[in-house]
């Protein structure tokens, strides 16, 4: 069968010892959006805010988000298969900047996993292998120095997650609802957590 990705440039690929190899690609608005819808609509994904929308309305979501230079959506892949979907952004150009002092070299980011295959049991290392790579992609690859997270405090996986990996938690805060022609998000109760690039590569 042949790699519906192979003809896709990544911005960052990674081979990590005992996982196997992360790809990152820009992603594609259209041709995603089928597999996106699949894992926004599950229950797990409640929190990314997209449950009841349809692959078309995903479709749209991103495909604006493709015309902003400050917001950015990625693909990530394990061994050619999709394994989640990353968002990076300019904190100062979203509602996460009202909230906190944002520093010279910040980045935000979004993360959804995508669903375990199979049985559903844990995958012991799994995240935090693809959560490593990623953090080499967006400090190394892209030059920045702290990465900012911003889970709903309702989300305690994903809080918890983020502590494991090395984050450490900053204040609860409450980021504004945004209702434009473009974009609407809802009022949003978050737990800001940072990893700097001194913790996460030692340099």
């Amino acid at each position: 069968m042949s790699d519906p990705y192979a003809s896709r440039a990544a911005v960052h690929e990674q081979a990590v010892d005992g996982f196997g190899t992360v790809r990152v690609l820009p992603l594609d608005p259209a041709a995603d959006a089928p597999l996106l819808h699949r894992w926004v609509s599950e229950e797990r994904a409640v929190f990314w805010g997209m449950n009841g929308l349809t692959a078309q309305q995903v479709a749209e979501v991103y495909a604006h988000m493709d015309t902003l230079d400050t917001h950015h959506a990625y693909l990530v892949l394990k061994d050619g298969e999709p394994a989640a979907l990353l968002q990076t952004y300019e904190p100062e150009a979203d509602r996460v900047g009202d909230c906190y002092p944002v520093e010279p070299g910040d980045v935000g980011i979004h993360l959804l996993l995508a669903p375990a295959a199979g049985t559903g049991s844990p995958r012991r290392g799994w995240t935090a292998a693809l959560v490593g790579a990623l953090a080499a992609y967006v400090l190394l690859g892209l030059g920045r120095k702290r990465i900012v997270v911003d889970p709903d405090v309702a989300n305690e996986k994903a809080v918890a997650r983020f502590l494991r990996q090395g984050f450490t938690a900053g204040p609860v805060v409450v980021l504004p609802e945004i209702d434009l022609p473009d974009v609407y998000l809802p009022e949003k109760k978050a737990q800001l957590a940072f990893l700097t690039r001194e913790v996460a590569f030692g340099g």
